[in-house]
């Protein structure tokens, strides 16, 4: 099988790839910095017209930017019960492949993925790893994840996919050295330059090509190729899946067809839902409601903070001859404590509490807080809340059940991705 030794084309092409999702990728950064708290973060202008960080805008303006984070609470609530379901699933799964992946909880942290970004890839391969032959099933990054733009939800119309490896050295010599000395020796020479060397494409952001200090990058990109053969004046084409390992100036590191029973690539992938190719996750659908409440949270602080709360008006005329302020403030701070007055005058020392319950924000906040249970579907009894009444623990489990039906269609819809994934993996041991 002859393989160009430099493969540029088909590099510039993953990079064309991972270029085209940077407005998902980047929606999903600010979904998971939302669901992790950092709720803050999106870019504001200030008054002078300056591009700031919300937060240091809000600082700015002399408030606190507090956050009360109830998308972490939710998607928490929803991976919960997702753990609870799936023994329901995979009964008839090989326990002792579940138990070597520990596909539970890769299953469990892809769920946290799916929900925040709407996007699920698993690798499933078998290969050798550090000398050890065997079955590997790893989540996968959407951040290091590249495939051309599909609209298909099963991905059927996928033709190009790959990832980004990030390899110790000797992971790499271990690989693709093919246990000779010179070829070894030539890829140390290689990924020894390739911190300095011209990539294939020219960009200003490294972060496709360069791996963190120690590593070395490595691309993984399988292709969809078209087989034309001919006999007797009879032509056919054949379709097959071929991977390439390349460095990142496009050298060729390994080159084959896929060699397992599927014959197909080793990626599961559910973006969810595809809307002609848009991905729209879960946690978008609550963000604004979040959004809300943290700022309705800081009115509210802003309000009690700039509210009258046990001021004391003392007139000057009726401090006792000996007392200072000082022994007023301790006086009256005090149990049990008199304070002298004169008597003189008609006004008397008086305390002020200003009222803010009457503000309306919150009123607002408790209606926002019952938008965000609406928005997501998932309602009290859910949460593990007392949702009222006392109809025992029959009722109860009746509104979890009928709460989960607003959830039906993510679970359903990851539910597909693990039936495929495990498929996949059937396939590989027979």
């Amino acid at each position: 099988m002859n393989e160009k030794a430099y493969n540029t084309e088909l590099l510039n092409g993953a990079f064309a790839c991972w270029s085209a999702a940077s407005g998902r990728l980047a929606q999903r950064t600010r979904l998971k910095r939302y669901t992790y708290g950092d709720q803050w973060g999106d870019l504001v202008r200030d008054a002078a017209g300056n591009t700031v960080r919300e937060g240091d805008a809000i600082a700015a303006a002399g408030r606190k930017p507090l956050t009360n984070n109830l998308i972490r609470r939710l998607v928490k609530t929803i991976v919960g019960r997702y753990r609870s379901l799936r023994p329901e699933w995979r009964k008839d799964f090989p326990a002792d492949i579940d138990a070597a992946n520990q596909l539970s909880e890769l299953d469990a942290r892809m769920l946290e993925e799916f929900l925040i970004s709407g996007m699920a890839v698993q690798r499933v391969a078998h290969e050798t790893r550090r000398g050890v032959t065997d079955l590997y099933v790893d989540n996968v990054s959407p951040a290091r994840f590249f495939c051309n733009a599909f609209t298909d939800p099963r991905g059927t119309d996928i033709e190009m996919a790959g990832m980004m490896h990030d390899m110790s050295l000797a992971e790499v010599l271990s690989r693709f050295g093919g246990r000779d000395r010179r070829r070894m020796d030539a890829l140390r020479r290689l990924f020894a330059a390739t911190d300095a060397a011209a990539f294939p494409v020219a960009h200003e952001s490294t972060d496709f090509f360069v791996a963190p200090q120690g590593r070395c990058r490595v691309f993984e990109l399988w292709t969809l190729e078209a087989i034309e053969t001919s006999r007797r004046n009879i032509a056919d084409i054949s379709f097959a899946w071929r991977c390439r390992w390349l460095a990142p100036d496009g050298f060729t590191l390994a080159s084959y067809f896929s060699p397992w029973p599927h014959r197909s690539h080793p990626f599961v992938v559910k973006f969810y839902p595809l809307t002609d190719g848009e991905v729209h996750p879960f946690v978008e659908d609550v963000l604004d409601q979040q959004r809300f409440i943290n700022r309705l949270i800081v009115l509210i602080d802003k309000v009690m903070g700039a509210s009258a709360k046990g001021v004391l008006l003392f007139p000057v005329d009726q401090l006792p001859r000996g007392f200072s302020w000082e022994d007023v403030a301790a006086r009256w701070s005090a149990t049990d404590s008199i304070i002298p007055i004169t008597g003189r005058s008609p006004v008397i020392p008086q305390q002020i509490n200003t009222p803010t319950g009457d503000s309306g924000a919150y009123r607002l906040l408790d209606i926002e807080m019952k938008l965000f249970n609406e928005a997501s579907g998932v309602s009290d009894a859910l949460l593990g809340n007392d949702s009222g009444g006392n109809g025992g623990q029959a009722l109860y489990e009746s509104r979890v059940r009928n709460s989960t039906i607003a959830l039906q269609d993510t679970f359903e819809s990851f539910n597909a991705f693990i039936t495929a994934r495990d498929s996949k993996i059937k396939t590989l041991i027979g």
